[in-house]
């Protein structure tokens, strides 16, 4: 006996119409809504990797889902651990009166008063803190004007950067006290590490990096000036004869340590929280 097929018309008319999906079925890659091979849900729910989302870095930059941070943070340890054996190797050099330090004094007095007087004096100045923390200041300022009140990422990376600048004077203070070391042209005591070189790192780099995150294009300009600002103070200190060579040195690996930290460590205030996932409803 042969089966008889059924009739896919309606009662009200003649015609056949394609069946209607069911609510509560998923239609998988179904071509012609929006573009052909994109999945599409019946039931209403929101995908939960949504193609279309993609959350900046903590820098500003596009990244994924879930976000990628701009740089991993194994790198941003190991350069503190090596800014820190260095810093130890010249501190224990400096203190122990080792071959470093003798050939630091050499070179220090060789190279003491080279230069024009008035370029020289001009870069050491650039440690001064009425020079380097009204900088600081503005970029703290212009970040938290950007920002607004709603952005926890901008306002712990300023808060970060004012920080820093008060740790300064807590940290070197004491190592000048303990170490006591003599200047090139004096015999006073408190020359390491250089005061004046630890103002300068962390103001200007600290500056250079709450600003790069409001540059579009170019955006290796702020922390290269950052750069470039420190090593022109500590040159000027050294020709004026107001540090040691180490003094300037010791300063750098121990104020790079203190800028990793202020980075790094507001970094998770920058990250978009991750979207919660909706319970998947019961198909029909």
């Amino acid at each position: 006996m042969r089966e008889t097929p059924r009739s896919q018309g309606t009662a009200g008319g003649s015609r056949s119409r394609h069946p209607l999906p069911r609510p509560g079925r998923a239609l998988a890659h179904m071509t012609g809504a929006s573009g052909s091979g994109t999945p599409h849900r019946s039931d209403r729910r929101p995908p939960h990797t949504p193609r279309g989302a993609r959350h900046p870095g903590p820098g500003g930059c596009l990244g994924t889902t879930p976000p990628v941070p701009g740089q991993p943070a194994f790198l941003s340890l190991g350069f503190f651990a090596l800014c820190g054996l260095l810093f130890a190797l010249v501190t224990w050099q400096v203190t122990a009166t080792g071959p470093l330090r003798r050939a630091d004094e050499r070179l220090g007095r060789a190279v003491v008063g080279h230069g024009p007087t008035g370029l020289t004096e001009f870069l050491a100045d650039l440690g001064n803190i009425a020079v380097a923390l009204p900088l600081l200041a503005a970029a703290i300022t212009y970040t938290l004007w950007r920002a607004g009140r709603h952005d926890r990422g901008a306002l712990a990376r300023a808060s970060a950067a004012a920080l820093a600048m008060a740790m300064v004077p807590a940290l070197v203070a004491p190592l000048k006290s303990w170490i006591a070391r003599p200047g090139p042209l004096t015999q006073d005591t408190g020359y390491y590490p250089s005061g004046h070189t630890a103002t300068a790192v962390v103001a200007y780099c600290g500056a250079a990096l709450l600003l790069r995150a409001y540059v579009r294009r170019h955006r290796w300009w702020p922390p290269v000036l950052a750069l470039v600002l420190t090593l022109a103070t500590g040159v000027g200190l050294v020709l004026r004869g107001y540090h040691w060579p180490l003094d300037v040195l010791g300063s750098w690996f121990l104020c790079a340590m203190l800028l990793v930290l202020s980075h790094r460590l507001p970094a998770r205030y920058s990250r978009p929280p991750r979207a919660s996932r909706a319970p998947a409803a019961p198909d029909q």
